[in-house]
């Protein structure tokens, strides 16, 4: 069998410049300027000589993955998994190119061949019967083809009147309320119609789910527009919402449309279930409709491939009117890339793959109700009461409608919840009401977070509904064929679940300990109200000093906060502290993260209070160092000149002479009875040395690390802030056995790493306490005591030069 030849050399190609394109660890052949000439962002120059394909494709390259090398990190977006079938998708449009060249009657033989044989395929394999597709870019562009395809069904003068036609009988579009977000203004934009021909139907509030379109409603409204003289045009119904995956009741729905002639267009993921064996009746009612639109490229993996229309309507004019079909070949190609695919996988591979996304959904969906403290979607509003035997009846078909939805979805909708976790982990949270639902969407938005981050590939996101809030979805798949998710991957994701669960349980319960024990600081320690922190809370520490004006007091709150996040972040300890969300409301706060049930928030809101304190008075001494100082040394001379008075009187006149007092002091020695002094920066007073000079050693306060802030004792390797429970492995073992020996080498833990440290080992014998006291924090800097010691040295320097020969001769 013969093969043109431009045919190989296109798939070769393709094949070249995927290996190129795929290589992330391959660098360029060229020199290091044009390397990072290419990663610039900034607009080049068109080269005059031109370029070969490997270059090109090296500079897509670079662009491509530009941002991870600058970060020098990889990246954390999701990439899509081309396998061969995405492979195949690609060369449909090398080929669709190649093909536009042909001589027009070979390329209309063959786009029609192409049209034809991927039409019926898809509608086989979507059992929708005698149907006709139209294949667009824009997933929405098939549904404003056939509302033009409506319009000009209904409007018989449209054609030659053009939209003066609609102002006499105003057509409606009907849509769910939880469609599609902006797919109503997309319609009324490209058809020219008012907003005011855009009806929102409401859903659900008593029966059914809350994300199923209101039939009885809907009912209604049609028959209001229709008294209003309005022309009810067409329904555009679910199987599959967009957050939720709930279908719509399509077969009553359909039943509505047939009875108002309304044009019936149904769109949503769990159309891809119609080509399994087994269809639930919910879904299986969508082949009735008169049109639905399908993405075949999301659920199989394809890249780059076509959304598909499939319409029925027998009058091919009014198709080719309404844009649906098209008398220019080269529009047929755009099913090309997916003719190739659907040949590549066959009937087989195709059911196959969405028969894996539902098993994956449905496997998450039965390990999630093992959860206690996870909600899955699925449950409906409270009923109000009703009497008389229709209860049963209601009961019954309400619960067939909740069973048979949540079987029919391959969307998995689940969310943390605060009830169930509290009665589960014994906590406590009476008192914390305002702005629960808030903090429980903060919550799920974190833990949505951390699931994307953790299992990557399971495709979990994190979706907003209105009834709901915030929930974590699965929908396998739109994401499965593309990320190559597989069973193992859902199992990652409920293990990550079920270690998360707890931590954010413990947090939850522990909010209103941390408030109250925040407020028993006040005022220095204030709580700040942010629900939308996912954590234990969010505190600021106000400074305590009087007769600052406000720009003062706001530089003295920032640069308390800053300092006091940078020792926090510093401390041995699982808690995270962080300066909260980019574009949060609150600043110079400490936002401290989630917890776990056996942290001590007493001792947490103490050690963040100490801290702050220690920081504030700091900054209080070294502001007025300056004065003391020059108060000390002013102090120092007069004792010094005193001192210096009193030896004279003491020793007589001859003894100060060079000569004869060297002669006498060698005689008959004499004990000076001046001392040198010290000076102590805390108090602004002069000490004796005797002491210093006596034992040999500064002497002071033990610091911050030798002084217990709490009266519990911390075990060698227990992390701060954890109650000690007899028996328990808060801490690891190997953790511990490292501490415990740092400990015996080095006496001490690092101080950075610790405010509770162990027991310090005793001093020799031949040293002694001494006097001289220093606050805490200036014992933890050597400045200090450099200070002290310059100070030391300049009252002996200012002693006579007679007195430094008579104690140079003793």
């Amino acid at each position: 069998m013969m093969v043109d030849s431009t045919l190989t050399q296109v798939g070769k190609n393709l094949s070249e410049a995927m290996r190129i394109l795929g290589d992330g660890q391959r660098e360029l052949e060229v020199g290091t300027e044009r390397q990072r000439f290419s990663r610039s962002s900034i607009p080049g120059p068109l080269q005059g000589d031109g370029q070969d394909v490997a270059a090109i494709l090296h500079l897509v390259h670079n662009l491509i993955h530009e941002e991870e090398e600058e970060e020098d990190k990889p990246s954390q977006h999701r990439m899509q998994n081309v396998g061969e079938q995405g492979h195949m998708a690609l060369l449909g449009h090398s080929l669709a190119a190649y093909i536009s060249v042909l001589d027009r009657e070979r390329l209309r033989k063959l786009t029609t061949r192409i049209l034809s044989d991927t039409t019926l395929w898809l509608c086989r394999l979507f059992r929708y019967e005698n149907g006709s597709a139209y294949f667009h870019e824009d997933d929405r562009d098939g549904l404003v083809k056939v509302c033009r395809l409506v319009i000009n069904a209904r409007y018989e003068e449209y054609a030659s009147e053009g939209y003066a036609v609609l102002s006499f009988k105003q057509p409606v579009i009907y849509q769910s309320a939880s469609g599609r977000p902006g797919l109503g203004q997309h319609l009324c934009s490209q058809l020219g119609l008012p907003l005011s021909s855009l009806c929102t139907v409401p859903c659900n509030t008593i029966f059914g789910s809350q994300h199923q379109m209101d039939v009885a409603l809907l009912d209604k409204l049609i028959k209001e527009d229709i008294e209003a003289g309005k022309l009810p045009l067409l329904l555009i119904a679910n199987a599959g919402t967009p957050g939720a995956g709930h279908t719509d009741k399509l077969a009553r729905l359909k039943d509505l449309c047939d009875q108002y002639s309304m044009w019936f267009h149904v769109e949503g993921v769990n159309l891809a279930t119609l080509a399994l064996g087994q269809v639930t009746s919910a879904i299986m009612a969508a082949n009735r409709s008169d049109s639905m639109t399908l993405t075949p490229g999301q659920w199989l993996g394809l890249p780059a491939v076509t959304a598909v229309t499939l319409y029925r309507h027998e009058d091919p004019a009014l198709s080719l009117a309404a844009g649906l079909t098209s008398s220019q070949p080269v529009a047929k190609l755009r099913a090309l890339p997916l003719w190739l695919s659907l040949q590549y996988l066959g009937h087989n591979g195709i059911v196959q793959k969405i028969k894996h996304a539902a098993t994956l959904s449905q496997q998450l969906l039965q390990k999630l109700k093992t959860l206690a403290s996870i909600k899955t979607s699925g449950v409906v509003s409270p009923i109000p009461p009703i009497s008389g035997a229709s209860l049963r009846d209601v009961l019954g078909s309400l619960m067939l409608s909740i069973v048979e939805d949540e079987l029919s979805s391959p969307v998995v909708l689940f969310k943390f919840s605060q009830e169930m976790s509290a009665a589960s982990s014994g906590g406590s949270v009476d008192g914390y009401c305002a702005g629960e639902k808030e903090v429980l969407d903060a919550f799920n938005r974190w833990l949505g977070e951390q699931l994307v981050q953790l299992v990557p590939t399971s495709g979990v996101d994190v979706v907003e509904l209105e009834d709901e809030g915030t929930c974590v979805r699965f929908s396998p798949l739109l994401t499965a064929a593309v990320l190559g998710t597989q069973q193992g991957d859902v199992e990652a994701l409920v293990e990550k679940l079920s270690e998360l669960v707890p931590v954010m349980s413990s947090t939850m319960c522990l909010r209103q300990d941390f408030r109250e024990e925040t407020h028993r600081h006040s005022p220095s320690l204030i709580y700040m109200e942010e629900p939308s922190w996912p954590g234990l809370g969010v505190v600021r520490y106000e400074p305590q000093a009087e007769g600052m004006d406000e720009s003062r007091r706001k530089q003295e709150l920032e640069k308390i906060n800053t300092e006091l996040l940078k020792k926090l972040q510093d401390l041995d300890t699982d808690i995270t502290f962080s300066t909260g969300p980019e574009f949060g409301t609150e600043e110079d706060c400490i936002f401290v993260g989630m917890v776990t049930e056996d942290v001590d928030v007493s001792e947490l809101v103490d050690t963040i209070a100490a801290l702050g304190r220690d920081i504030e008075e700091s900054g209080r001494l070294l502001e007025n160092m300056t004065e003391v100082v020059r108060k000390g040394i002013l102090e120092a001379e007069i004792q010094l000149q005193k001192a210096n008075e009193e030896k004279l009187m003491e020793e007589g006149v001859i003894r100060q002479l060079p000569l004869v007092g060297s002669v006498l002091n060698w005689f008959s020695p004499v004990q000076s009875s001046v001392k040198g002094r010290t000076f102590n920066l805390a108090a602004g007073s002069l000490d004796s040395t005797e002491v210093t000079y006596s034992t040999k050693a500064q002497t002071g306060r033990p610091s911050l690390q030798d002084t217990p802030s709490s009266s519990s004792k911390k075990l060698p390797g227990q992390r701060l802030f954890r109650r000690s429970v007899a028996g328990s492995d808060s801490f690891s073992e190997t953790s511990s056995i490292g501490q415990a020996e740092e400990i015996t080498r080095d006496g001490s833990t690092t101080p950075s790493r610790s405010i509770h440290p162990p027991i310090s080992q005793p001093a020799p014998e031949d040293l002694h306490s001494a006097s001289n006291v220093f606050p805490e924090k200036i014992s933890e800097s050597s400045e200090p005591m450099q200070r002290q010691e310059e100070a030391e040295v300049a009252s002996e320097e200012r002693q006579p030069e007679g007195q430094e020969m008579e104690q140079s001769g003793r």
